[in-house]
């Protein structure tokens, strides 16, 4: 097992995306795929809010595991039920509110003004706190 501070490296995986994000975008490959899916279900009638959470996770999931696969690396198993006991109640709660949220004209201009800041700064944040969490920015800074 290693040592906790190594655990927090992978912090270093939300950090890099959040730059990459902010420096590139996102490719116009994974948009076209999720406006397809999309497209898919408006056309099938089947736009339950189930079926478009879990493709849109799909289409979009690497960014997904190099955020979550070192969060949960960094909790015991306790501390992992919980975290997916929440997050589950979470996505439930969010789902709603963003389908809420989407159809006010101004929000959606905004979020889709400010993405190119919000998107990074969230994962870089992450990044930070994971390494913070784990002591390994500690140990640089002590080394």
């Amino acid at each position: 097992m290693p040592e906790e501070w190594m655990v927090g490296l992978l912090g270093l995986i939300p950090i890099y995306l959040g730059i990459r994000f902010a420096i590139v975008g996102e490719g116009e490959e994974e948009e076209e795929e999720e406006e397809e899916i999309i497209e898919r279900l408006e056309q099938s009638k089947a736009n339950q809010l189930f079926w478009t959470v879990t493709l849109l996770t799909i289409a979009s999931g690497g960014d997904n595991l190099g955020i979550y696969i070192p969060y949960f690396a960094s909790l015991d198993w306790s501390q992992t039920l919980v975290a997916l006991l929440v997050f589950v109640i979470g996505i439930i709660i969010l789902c709603e509110i963003s389908r809420v949220l989407s159809s006010i004209p101004l929000i959606f201009e905004t979020i889709e003004k400010y993405e190119r800041i919000i998107v990074p700064l969230v994962f870089i944040l992450l990044g930070l706190y994971i390494m913070y969490e784990n002591g390994t920015i500690e140990t640089f800074l002590t080394v």
